[in-house]
Order: C-alpha cells, then sequence, then structure tokens
C-alpha cells in the first residue's frame, strides 16, 4: 500500500502548515509602535533622512499596504504583493539604521552635557530595532506568511520549539508574535535562544541583529556611566 498521501499529511503538520489564515492586526499593531518609537527622537538624530517625517512615512506605507491586501486575515493568494512588503521593510531598517549610527556617533564624539538625552533615545531605537527584525523573520521564513499556509512551502528557517517537541507541533504555525519574541530573545541574550536559525541567511540576520544591539547596549551603557561620574 503507498504511504505517500500519509508521509505527506505528516509532513505538513510538522512543519506546522496553517490551516487557515494568519491574523494580521499584530504586524500592524507593531508598526505603530515602531511609527510612536520613531516620532520621539530628538531631531540629530534623523538627521542623516533629510526629513523628520519620512520615517514615519514609510513605516505608514508598509501599514496601507497591509491594510489593502487584506485588513483582516492573510490569504494565500497574497504572496504576488510580498515584494512591496519586504521593501518596506528594508526601507525602514535602512531609517532606523540611519538613526543608530548618528546615536552612536552623538554618544561617542557628542559633550557631556547632551549625553543623558541621548541615553533615553536609545531605547525607542532599541525598541525599533526589536520590530524591525520581528518583521524581517515574519516575513521570510518559508516564503513568508501567505507561503507558509500551503503544505507546498519551502523547508523552514527557523526551529521553533513546538516544530520539534512529540505532541505538540500538530496543527501549529508560528504567528508574526513567535517572530516578534525570537527577535526580542535574540536582541537582549546576543544569541539564539529557543529558536534556532536554520539557513545561511536566518542565521546572518541573528547575527546581525545581535552585532546592533551589543554595540548599542555597550555604547550606552558606557556613556551612561561616564555622565554619572
Amino acid at each position: 500500500m503507498d504511504d505517500a498521501p500519509q508521509r505527506g499529511r505528516h509532513d505538513a503538520i510538522a512543519w506546522g502548515v496553517a490551516s487557515h489564515g494568519e491574523a494580521r492586526w499584530p504586524a500592524l499593531l507593531a508598526v505603530l509602535t515602531a511609527i510612536s518609537l520613531q516620532l520621539v527622537l530628538p531631531d540629530s538624530l534623523i538627521r542623516g533622512l533629510g526629513n523628520r517625517a519620512l520615517i514615519p512615512a514609510l513605516e505608514g506605507a508598509l501599514i496601507v499596504v497591509l491594510v489593502v491586501v487584506n485588513p483582516g486575515k492573510i490569504s494565500a493568494e497574497e504572496s504576488r504583493l510580498r515584494v512591496i512588503g519586504v521593501s518596506l521593510i528594508a526601507l525602514t531598517t535602512v531609517a532606523n539604521v540611519i538613526s543608530l549610527t548618528e546615536l552612536l556617533h552623538a554618544l561617542l564624539y557628542g559633550a557631556k552635557t547632551t549625553g543623558r538625552p541621548l541615553v533615553y533615545a536609545s531605547v525607542p531605537i532599541w525598541l525599533t530595532n526589536v520590530i524591525v527584525f520581528g518583521l524581517w523573520y515574519w516575513e521570510l521564513d518559508r516564503g513568508g506568511p501567505a507561503a507558509r499556509q500551503s503544505s507546498t512551502h519551502r523547508r523552514p528557517d527557523f526551529l521553533f520549539p513546538q516544530m520539534s517537541t512529540p505532541g505538540s507541533s500538530s496543527g501549529w504555525a508560528p504567528t508574526f508574535l513567535d517572530y516578534l519574541y525570537t527577535s526580542f530573545t535574540n536582541a537582549t541574550a546576543f544569541s539564539p535562544t529557543d529558536t534556532m536559525p536554520l539557513t545561511a541567511w536566518a542565521k546572518l540576520l541573528m547575527a546581525l541583529q545581535s552585532l546592533a544591539s551589543l554595540v548599542t547596549v555597550a555604547v550606552v551603557v558606557s556613556r551612561a556611566v561616564n555622565i554619572l561620574n
């Protein structure tokens, strides 16, 4: 008896194929949070962009794309618009990198009297970094949230605990909150914790996030100590 269909169903369950669309509101809420965090940054940290409204405009464009496509659940047919989402996340990443670069330069070479506001400004930049990388992981793993709903998606780029624990993977699929948690733990521990990267690009992204977080924390802490002294 041919057991290929049974193996196919088993593989689909084992790798966490969603049987229904993923809710979009967590990603929308994350982008709205990123916009709010960027709005509180000092003007000196966004001068490299030339326009203070540019970062919120880019993130707002991402929200518009998500809402226009489908404000409710993500459907498998939306994969054709994935390039737009990836491009917007990339632009948001570049904007945050510029702010982080300006922050590090100001902390290292700025006057001591302006150090305290810059230390405070590091918090929204660090949190935005967590959100941006969470969006990257969510958008790229297995081809994106739309592709993950199909049993023919590519092999996972991340190994979540539910995928390797017996009895816990049936009917389970990662959502945006899983990727956001992965991003947060990677930024705080400077290395993977419970979720392991499996592919080269996943390892590279996590390494870049850990490096950015480590440098930010190291410079900010040293500057804060200097201010206290």
